[in-house]
């Protein structure tokens, strides 16, 4: 799903885990997944990730933040 997504807006090094390519993961239990945003609080948190961790770098845990911020902007080039 990732890498078709990917490859059809030209992103290198993204949608795959592979060597040499940007560590963009999302951990989470499929069994309780739970999307909770609501027109009234479009910012709740999604229940059941766990972890994302953006180059590599863990961003989020349990519901919180961690403070870093290691990713960047990508553009489409045409």
């Amino acid at each position: 799903m990732t890498g078709q997504s990917a490859a059809y807006l030209a992103l290198k090094n993204k949608g795959l885990i592979k060597e040499n390519y940007d560590a963009d993961l999302v951990i989470f239990d499929y069994e309780n997944l739970r999307d909770t945003a609501t027109y009234a609080n479009p910012n709740s948190i999604t229940e059941g990730i766990e972890y994302v961790f953006v180059n590599g770098e863990k961003v989020y845990q349990s519901g919180e933040l961690t403070g870093k911020a290691p990713g960047k902007m990508l553009r489409h080039k045409n």
